[in-house]
């Protein structure tokens, strides 16, 4: 039987772009325009979620007031390369997406799936959230931005400073700027297939 592909494949240098070249920026520079991340988040809500939850909520933090603000959150180590970079990206989760499913998802009563359950709530959001982080990296490489996600830093205080009095809460960060391949290390292996999946 043939491979199922009704679509066109990408070519192997966006693929390059996205996936088999790309690499993780520990410095990163340049500048990046409001539109620029106009256009970052037109792509990313095309991504899917289940249900359309769309939970994630972006925090584009550039202006050197907001760094400030965010710096005393990072680690030690995420400091520099984060204060240096032109954007970072508070990636969220909103904790009461469920609220807004009457329009994103009209053609049935979904959000009495979530009313009450607050365990399904928190689970579903996260999940989908960090699939929408996910793509934000992906629709950036495909902008010809460079990335670089973290995770050391201290939520809480992310929340309280960013997102006080709402129901959102962080979950990752993202670095953009152009980066420079002169300070990229070696590449870390991957596993490979039969030590990572399986087909039955």
């Amino acid at each position: 039987m043939a491979d199922a592909r009704p679509r066109t494949a990408l070519e192997s240098a966006a693929l390059d772009s996205l996936f088999s070249s790309a690499r993780t920026h520990n410095v990163l520079g340049g500048s990046i325009a409001p539109e620029t991340l106009h256009a970052l988040y037109d792509l990313v809500k095309w991504g899917p979620t289940s249900a359309n939850q769309s939970p994630a909520r972006f925090v584009f933090v550039t202006s050197p007031e907001a760094k400030k603000k965010l710096e005393p959150a990072l680690s030690e180590m995420n400091r520099p390369k984060s204060m240096a970079a032109p954007v970072t990206v508070i990636i969220g989760y909103d904790l009461a997406f469920h609220e807004k499913l009457p329009y994103l998802f009209p053609h049935t009563d979904a959000k009495s799936w979530f009313e009450g359950n607050d365990a399904l709530i928190r689970e579903s959001a996260f999940r989908n959230g960090t699939l929408q982080g996910a793509y934000l990296i992906l629709a950036a490489r495909a902008l010809g931005l460079d990335v670089g996600p973290l995770s050391g830093f201290d939520n809480a205080m992310v929340d309280e400073l960013f997102f006080a009095g709402t129901s959102v809460k962080s979950n990752f960060l993202v670095n953009l700027g152009v980066g420079d391949d002169g300070q990229l290390f070696p590449r870390s292996p991957r596993l490979p297939f039969d030590e990572a999946a399986r087909i039955v």
